[in-house]
């Protein structure tokens, strides 16, 4: 076979998870990179030492492991530069970091992920920045809210826990004009199903620890950037010396290559126990954008390829004690925090514990986010069926 170099064949997002940042060639043949680990690189005289001009310099700066990766998510997402980092909130903080600086004004959804609101509200606000949460419904509307200080716009789509679809094209033609900076968490799609630079964004950011490693075993944080804000994240990253591991780094690789797939049986899950949802009386609502009833489908349908496994519901009613009695007693769904593994998990929540800026119709609600794993279909309505029968002879 041919090394899989930038001239490689690779029209296809699917061929590319596959092939992008591999070289067996450089491997005596071997089909995955290897596990590079170390912090001191040598320098074969003066010279070179004194002009850096060697592919790698130093352990943290990079490493081919690290390279092959950050190589294959770049061309995945669409980017110009991706670098890597230790967990999806250490992404998050290096992107805000690399953009906004005392005296700056930053908008942010409000339906972002929870930590990210603790960390402008007790990081970003400490450094002198202000921060605004805005409905993420707002769109082109966004525009009323910038002042002449506004210099980043942090979105998220869908929202966290009640998944909002905004409007990145519109809130992006807003940015532009004024030369504000447009970061997208892109973390639910990937850039497989969400094509954030296709969209206007200019910085895209994932928690790899959830799809692209895939397999609850690994923290990985991953920023992937346009032409004009390349720069400007790697000096931050740098700077701030965060450095995701080695084995992490093989562990995003080897979870990549199977993502596609994954993706696919997410999706097709999900969207069938969604659908089965919808038909339970237990259930109020079902909060998943591919349902064509969802608030947000019709932007979802425009600007996605396809939906993840998470997605939550709101119960009619709900007990402490009825609620315990389901959860308690599933069996292929686990309680736990994080997603995106081949592993169905179930956290209840409370929308109004999530917001400033709007309030959910739901707040004060029993919410439960599901992530759809890779498991039998048939079993998981089972199980939940379980959970709905304990819950209701409970109440």
């Amino acid at each position: 076979m041919t090394d899989s170099t930038e001239d490689k064949k690779t029209s296809q997002p699917a061929t590319a998870i596959i092939h992008r940042g591999r070289n067996p060639s450089a491997q005596h043949g071997f089909v995955n990179p290897p596990v590079y680990r170390g912090s001191t690189v040598l320098f074969p005289d003066l010279a070179t030492l004194e002009s850096g001009k060697q592919a790698y310099t130093y352990g943290r700066k990079g490493h081919p492991t690290m390279r092959a990766l950050e190589e294959a998510l770049c061309t995945l997402d669409g980017g110009a530069r991706t670098i890597l980092t230790s967990s999806g909130l250490a992404a998050v903080t290096t992107a805000l970091l690399s953009f906004a600086k005392a005296g700056d004004h930053v908008l942010v959804a409000d339906t972002c992920y929870r930590p990210t609101r603790m960390f402008c509200d007790e990081v970003l606000s400490g450094l002198g920045v202000a921060v605004t949460y805005y409905d993420p419904l707002i769109g082109a509307g966004i525009a009323e809210l910038f002042r002449a200080n506004t210099r980043v716009v942090y979105t998220e789509s869908p929202g966290s826990q009640t998944f909002e679809v905004q409007d990145i094209p519109a809130i992006a033609a807003a940015c532009r004009p004024r030369e504000i900076w447009l970061l997208l968490d892109n973390t639910w799609a990937t850039g497989r199903y969400c094509k954030p630079f296709e969209h206007g964004a200019d910085v895209a950011i994932q928690a790899g620890t959830k799809y692209v490693v895939g397999h609850a075993d690994a923290m990985l944080g991953v920023v992937t950037a346009g032409t004009r804000a390349a720069k400007q994240l790697q000096k931050m990253h740098w700077l701030i010396g965060d450095c995701a591991g080695s084995e992490e780094i093989f562990l995003g690789l080897r979870g990549l290559r199977t993502m596609d797939l994954r993706l696919r049986q997410h999706h097709a899950g999900g969207l069938e126990l969604a659908r089965w949802l919808q038909l339970r009386p237990e259930v109020a609502a079902v909060l998943h954008p591919a349902l064509p009833d969802f608030p947000g489908h019709a932007l979802w349908k425009r600007d996605f390829l396809g939906a993840s496994g998470l997605f939550s519901i709101v119960l009619r009613s709900a007990s402490r004690s009825g609620l315990a009695a389901m959860l308690d007693g599933l069996s292929l769904f686990g309680m736990g925090y994080s997603w995106g593994g081949y592993e169905s998990l179930v956290v209840p929540f409370d929308p109004a514990h999530y917001r400033t800026a709007t309030q959910s119709e739901f707040a004060g609600r029993s919410c439960l986010r599901l992530h759809i794993g890779l498991e039998d279909v048939a079993d998981l309505k089972h199980d939940l069926e379980a959970g709905f029968a304990r819950f209701a002879a409970a109440a």
